[in-house]
């Protein structure tokens, strides 16, 4: 299907069951966390029904589909242009049936859905609390990377109220908030079972933490071994060039 771009935009091959997405040059555009994140929970089951909250651009939904035989994902998107770029990804690949995006702020789900409406939550939610970092970007960029609009503990905790029992939860964040993230995580009946640290390379300190929690699930926490980016030349993993459908080194666009 042919879709109009606006000035700026482009569109980006993912490299998987023939799947694009819209992505604007100058806005803020997916990372490698999403990409890591929707590999991290491509073992979600068949017809379950996910939400993503935060969607941006589209790129977990989209990718969910084409790993995933789910029955419909939700995104959910404050920002209008974002929102609206994602919609039209998502007619773009002929997954309008499978793929709805909602152009709202979280906080206010719950008065679209009624509790317990999902199996499956997933979220690569803003990094940096309201207050920290320098704040000199973008609309779009400060949005995406600081919490202006929820914070960790609304993600959280809305994640669990829309949960079905035994739900699955995902999220991808930094491991300096790991501690609040699974005290959180507890505090809200979602038990963390699978954290993964995700590594530039051997030598550098962990960037991302993948993590894992099923609702109302019992205490066992499983460490999988940490994922590399890099290998110690500088050249991507195998498990990375794996992840991302690629045989030999390649322009990987949009690395976060």
């Amino acid at each position: 299907m042919e879709i109009k771009l606006k000035k700026n935009e482009r569109i980006d091959d993912l490299e998987l069951k023939s799947l694009k997405i819209i992505q604007d040059k100058e806005g803020f555009c997916f990372g490698i966390d999403s990409i890591l994140l929707s590999d991290f929970a491509k073992k979600i089951k068949k017809d379950t029904m996910v939400l993503d909250l935060g969607t941006g651009t589209g790129i977990i939904p989209i990718l969910l589909c084409g790993k995933t035989k789910l029955k419909k994902v939700i995104g959910i998107e404050i920002q209008k242009e974002v929102a609206e770029m994602a919609k039209r990804s998502s007619i773009l690949n002929n997954l309008e049936s499978k793929f709805e995006i909602i152009n709202d702020n979280i906080l206010n789900i719950k008065d679209i859905f009624q509790n317990q409406s999902f199996d499956v939550v997933i979220t690569n939610p803003p990094y940096k609390k309201k207050d920290t970092g320098i704040i000199n970007e973008s609309e779009k960029k400060v949005i995406s990377r600081h919490e202006m609009t929820a914070n960790l503990e609304d993600f959280i905790k809305i994640s669990s109220d829309l949960l079905k029992d035994k739900g699955e939860f995902y999220m991808v964040h930094r491991p300096e908030r790991l501690v609040d993230i699974l005290n959180l995580m507890r505090e809200n009946k979602i038990e963390p079972k699978v954290l993964r640290m995700v590594y530039s390379n051997m030598n550098k300190e962990p960037k991302l933490v993948l993590i894992q929690g099923i609702k109302n699930a019992k205490p066992f926490l499983k460490v999988e071994k940490n994922l590399y980016i890099y290998d110690t030349e500088g050249n991507y993993t195998e498990e990375i060039l794996k992840i991302y459908n690629k045989k030999s080194e390649g322009d990987i666009k949009c690395k976060k």
